[in-house]
């Protein structure tokens, strides 16, 4: 659901705030925190849907990974969770079920994250996911909109799982192609932001790409800061190479790529035809994918150094800058 949309939602409800809700619903964060006492604080988040890739065990990890993602993106540490679901029982074996919920339980336990029980609907579509609990220091909590003038934003993912797996559930992509953003879609985000904390790199501000695409959920750390643009450099924001062969196809454009046209329009200073496919990577809606990270550019190679020396499949690239406002929030330099 896109930012305006919600907004007009929150709007016609009385929330009533709470002196111990350090994170709610007057922001557009990855999470809710509450805070416990001055040294802890409890995160909670949900997210679930509809199956993405054929394989049960692979769709209840990639499901599993992608709720967890908003609590490591407040730099927290996932610590129970308990599981959404909702299947027709008689379209759905049981077996199928058993492999998803396997699949979920398994993903949150790399990252000692005890899935507890959930609870489950009848429902005509499938649907998986996760409602998940982290911890957090209420003084160390990592906000999508505290950027400062001179940062860089990394991503830590490649952009393309949106319009890869649509190419692929219109029976029309390749093996190759499937392994490629089923692998990226099953890494957990913990590693990023483990390696920052402990290290003590200043991350400034974070936050992760899902359904608003790149540009959309950019977008967000820019909340509250009139007086600063954010300038993305198109052409290096990395990509799956599937993503390369296929993105200008657009019969595989989904339908969450063309919403999110639709609200950069307005915040964009590009006067030309954002249907062109150049700017696909911008609009992407991701499943799990990356973090954008917001820190100083001299921290960016160490950053890298160790989180190659810890395994992560990635690197952590360079894709914009936080600058002075100009004409428009987005600056895109191709």
């Amino acid at each position: 659901m896109h930012p305006e949309v919600l907004d007009k939602i929150l709007d016609k409800l009385r929330v009533k705030a709470h002196d111990r809700l350090l994170v709610g619903n007057d922001s557009a964060d990855d999470a809710s925190v509450y805070k416990i006492n001055d040294s802890l604080a409890i995160i909670m988040t949900a997210d679930f849907f509809t199956p993405i890739v054929d394989d049960p065990y692979i769709y209840g990890q990639i499901a599993a990974a992608n709720s967890l993602s908003d609590v490591f993106a407040m730099g927290g540490t996932p610590v129970q969770a308990i599981n959404i679901l909702g299947f027709h029982m008689g379209k759905v074996k049981p077996e199928t079920v058993a492999k998803i919920l396997q699949g979920g339980m398994d993903k949150a336990m790399e990252v000692n994250c005890v899935v507890a029980g959930g609870h489950s609907i009848q429902d005509q579509e499938l649907l998986y996911g996760l409602a998940v609990t982290g911890i957090v220091h209420p003084d160390k909590i990592w906000r999508n909109n505290t950027i400062q003038k001179g940062d860089v934003l990394v991503l830590t993912k490649p952009i393309g799982t949106g319009v890869v797996t649509t190419k692929l559930m219109h029976g029309e992509g390749t093996k190759q192609q499937e392994e490629e953003v089923i692998n990226s879609m099953r890494v957990i985000n913990a590693l990023p932001v483990s390696v920052s904390l402990e290290n003590r790199i200043d991350v400034h501000a974070c936050t992760d790409v899902t359904g608003f695409g790149l540009l959309g959920h950019v977008d967000e750390m820019l909340s509250g800061h009139d007086d600063l643009s954010i300038r993305l450099f198109l052409n290096d924001i990395p990509t799956f190479e599937a993503f390369k062969q296929v993105y200008e196809d657009h019969s595989a454009w989904p339908g969450g790529l063309h919403g999110n046209i639709l609200h950069a329009k307005e915040i964009m200073t590009h006067k030309e035809d954002l249907m062109d496919p150049k700017y696909c990577v911008l609009f992407d809606p991701q499943t799990n994918g990356g973090l954008v990270m917001a820190l100083k550019r001299e921290d960016v190679p160490r950053l890298n150094r160790l989180l190659k020396i810890a395994g992560y499949p990635f690197e952590a690239v360079i894709i914009g800058e936080v600058v002075e406002r100009g004409e428009q929030k987005f600056l895109v330099d191709e």
